[in-house]
């Protein structure tokens, strides 16, 4: 820590957890630009995306944002368990967790661990708000068989020229660079041909098409890459490694953005209690916000188990699927709660919390299959956690 930090305050939470939770709950239920944030709703997808990253921003001026982040990259050092708390304090607070931190908490830690110097590069400009990427897994005929996937980069000198079609690409649409697995080996060689390579979106050859889910946010998008030259430089990892980078990836995929996602449901069922305190609830609506609470803090004990392993660096393997089904059921439970109690206000109503909660349901309907069906998570649970003899063939 140089001198100016020591005066400054900055480093002062990475030992210290309690203390760093204590200051920034205080921070975030005090400062008043944050009222900005608070109860906001946004009629697109890229208006939501734009302001959340204004609050990123706020929070790396603050500092919060960069705890459990190394130092090389921008970060303030600490672990998982600091990220952890700023999302649970953001929730406690009544404010939004910022969407680009889905995917900075998936794609950071696999650039960190095998592309250390590519990390120091981008991610500062991303925990400032400045940027966000997408997650280019996906391919039309290559979804949850990603091994399967045809997306082509072969070398050519110092770049790798990249010809091939993604879909259902994650914050694709707003996104200013895409992290993709491409193909750099036979068809034959399925993972063992595989590369990870981060794509900027303004790359000749690259053309981004957003896809309007039921609700009509972009949320998704399609991409097309027509002989784009990427810089060899922009590998995560080296060539071929891209299995084990995905790997690596999913850890995170599935244990840290399961935890920030319950910090979000929490907040939004005491949001929705709020919204039908003053209405005359249908028989049994008690009880269904106790189930719904109940599932909440199951993925809670469950994730945040999980949070603990990565942070004392541990490996977390397949079990990492019952976070990702918990959270299924987390997100379907509770929207269709909101559907339920709102009535008539959830379909016809055209104040801003309406309108948000009927877009945050279209969403939720694609929670069993997004990064992995839920029948396949259960699938890899009875063949790598539970042992279940294979089903024997008629």
């Amino acid at each position: 820590m140089t001198a100016v930090e020591s005066r400054s305050g900055l480093g002062t939470y990475a030992d210290d957890l309690d203390g760093y939770r204590t200051a920034l709950r205080a921070y975030l239920r005090s400062e008043p630009s944050l009222r900005r944030w608070r109860g906001a709703h946004y009629d697109t997808t890229e208006k939501r995306i734009a302001e959340h990253g204004f609050l990123m921003g706020g929070l790396y001026r603050g500092r919060w944002n960069r705890y459990g982040w190394p130092a090389h990259a921008g970060g303030l050092g600490g672990d998982e368990r600091h990220r952890a708390v700023l999302y649970e304090e953001l929730g406690a607070a009544g404010l939004p967790v910022p969407e680009p931190h889905l995917m900075l908490e998936t794609l950071a830690p696999p650039l960190l661990r095998f592309s250390p110097e590519l990390a120091a590069e981008l991610l500062p400009p991303y925990l400032r708000g400045e940027e966000w990427w997408g997650q280019g897994f996906s391919e039309p005929e290559a979804g949850s068989d990603l091994a399967a996937l045809r997306c082509r980069a072969r070398p050519d000198g110092d770049h790798y020229v990249l010809s091939g079609q993604k879909v259902w690409t994650s914050h694709g649409a707003t996104a200013r660079r895409l992290a993709c697995l491409v193909r750099t080996g036979t068809t034959e060689s399925r993972h063992r041909g595989l590369s990870m390579i981060l794509v900027d979106v303004a790359t000749p050859g690259v053309s981004v098409r957003p896809l309007a889910l039921a609700s009509g946010q972009n949320e998704l998008a399609e991409v097309f890459f027509d002989e784009a030259r990427v810089p060899a430089s922009r590998l995560i990892g080296a060539a071929g490694q891209g299995w084990a980078v995905a790997m690596y990836l999913l850890q995170f995929e599935r244990a840290m953005f399961a935890w920030l996602s319950a910090t979000v449901a929490l907040r939004r069922l005491r949001e929705l209690r709020d919204q039908v305190a003053a209405t005359t609830l249908p028989d049994g609506a008690t009880r269904r916000f106790g189930e719904c609470y109940a599932d909440i803090v199951a993925l809670r004990a469950r994730s945040v188990e999980t949070v603990r392993r990565l942070a004392a660096g541990e490996t977390v393997g397949p079990e990492a699927s019952v976070d990702k089904i918990l959270l299924a059921t987390v997100e379907t439970g509770l929207h269709d709660l909101a559907r339920e109690l709102l009535g008539i206000r959830f379909t016809f109503g055209a104040e801003p919390d309406a309108a948000s909660w009927r877009d945050d349901w279209w969403y939720s309907r694609g929670s069993t299959i997004m990064g992995g069906s839920a029948e396949v998570q259960r699938g890899i649970l009875a063949d790598h956690v539970l042992g279940l003899p294979k089903e024997r063939s008629a």
